[in-house]
């Protein structure tokens, strides 16, 4: 699955630049040309944002304290101010890294890679001891179990990958593809169509143990999605 850039620039030869060098490095990029848009672009949420410091209207700085009221990924801020206050102020206030103009696009494409391996270690220990609920239904992610009022639903560790991942997005709209990919690994020998056969399973199974919602939404011609109830 590909992580999901947001760039929030106004210049658009800078956010091209960098657009095209996201994308054929293998990124989602979303744009946003000034703070105002950018609100509408967060769901799904980004895995990181890339942020002018200097734009007219809302200000860079402004943005990333109204952002950090509703994300919680990293912040990269771009800026020609290079003045050792202006980086203290971009960390203080919910920054992760602050990057001057002119900048080498290997940098920072080096720099955003840091910190999504830092997201994922840290998401993979913040996640193996979570218990999430849905309603009445339990889902442990560190014992690889599921509960309805009690009652075990016994999925098989490929059932239960796939309903981690839709779990860990709910509202996130995932195709086949990036299901099978996700959970069987980009060079499994294989065909995405089995995903299909294993939400019917999903689903028995779960409606098995008593659960009367189901949880999995298919929207159709797109993928499947977790919903919140």
């Amino acid at each position: 699955m590909k992580e999901r850039i947001l760039l929030v620039d106004d210049e658009p030869d800078m956010i091209n630049f960098m657009r095209d060098a996201l994308q054929d490095a293998g990124y989602e990029v979303a744009v946003a040309y000034d703070g105002e848009s950018v609100f509408p672009m967060l769901e799904p949420p980004p895995d990181i944002v890339v942020l002018d410091v200097m734009m007219p209207g809302m200000s860079g700085f402004e943005l990333c304290r109204k952002l950090r009221d509703v994300v919680d990924c990293p912040i990269v801020f771009l800026s020609a101010r290079h003045a050792v206050s202006d980086r203290i102020e971009g960390l203080a206030i919910g920054g992760d890294d602050y990057l001057v103009k002119p900048f080498s696009i290997d940098e920072l494409l080096a720099r955003l890679q840091a910190h999504l391996r830092r997201e994922q270690r840290g998401a993979q220990g913040k996640y193996d001891n979570r218990m999430l609920r849905f309603g009445e239904l339990t889902i442990s992610l560190q014992s690889y179990s599921m509960y309805y009022r009690g009652t075990p639903v016994k999925l098989t560790a490929r059932e239960f990958e796939i309903v981690q991942l839709l779990v860990l997005r709910p509202g996130q709209v995932f195709s086949r593809d990036q299901i099978y990919e996700s959970v069987w690994g980009v060079d499994a020998v294989g065909d995405s169509s089995t995903i299909t056969e294993h939400i019917k399973k999903i689903r028995a199974k779960m409606g098995e143990a008593g659960v009367a919602e189901d949880y999995i939404s298919t929207v159709w011609g797109v993928g499947y999605r977790w919903d919140r109830r």
